[in-house]
């Protein structure tokens, strides 16, 4: 919640923005509801739409910038979006080794820990060490490959689609990935 003081500085500087031609009122109040209306559920449901869509499974893979915005995720004026999938031997695992570059168009805020010094340290050093403190444990012969997400390039993660979720819809399937699923510190649960 914003104070009368924040309030007045928001004022303030939307209009000398506006007043220098820098930028409208009208263009930051979008960006500011863009910016409240992005959250890991987005991810969820690009994540959900490439467990039952192979077109868009490859698009996403492809250009994950292009597959946010065919589901109406505004990317605009924001880094480039990769998405490493995770299969079989291969798991991968998010980390802003110089701060906290993030997805937030697709995945809100970052949460507290990706920031830090401690996960971007011990991630690098220790992604094994790192998982098993979310509780997710990988076959010994699955390689960890830890990606390193920057001002210049943003990651995320395809998660692999739980076992025994053939049947359930799109809706269904997003509920069962959070946010640690897309940055790779766990993996999606299966239904109950």
């Amino acid at each position: 919640m914003m104070t009368l003081l924040d309030e007045g500085l928001y004022e303030a500087v939307t209009y000398l923005l506006a007043e220098a031609l820098i930028v409208t009122a009208v263009e930051i109040e979008e960006r500011v509801a863009l910016t409240d209306r992005a959250s890991p559920q987005q991810g969820a449901r690009m994540v959900a739409k490439a467990w039952v869509d192979a077109d868009y499974r490859a698009l996403l893979l492809r250009d994950g910038t292009a597959a946010a915005e065919a589901l109406g995720i505004a990317m605009l004026g924001l880094p480039p979006l990769g998405v490493l999938e995770n299969q079989p031997g291969l798991h991968h695992l998010v980390v802003c080794t110089l701060c906290s570059c993030y997805p937030r168009a697709v995945l809100g805020t970052p949460p507290f820990w990706f920031k830090s010094a401690a996960y971007r340290a011990r991630a690098v050093r220790d992604p094994r060490g790192v998982l098993a403190e979310w509780n997710t444990t990988l076959p010994d012969d699955t390689r960890v490959r830890v990606v390193d997400s920057t001002a210049d390039y943003r990651w995320m993660v395809l998660p692999m689609r739980p076992e025994g979720t053939e049947a359930l819809s799109e809706d269904v399937l997003a509920t069962l990935v959070d946010e640690g699923d897309m940055i790779g510190v766990t993996l999606p649960r299966a239904p109950v």
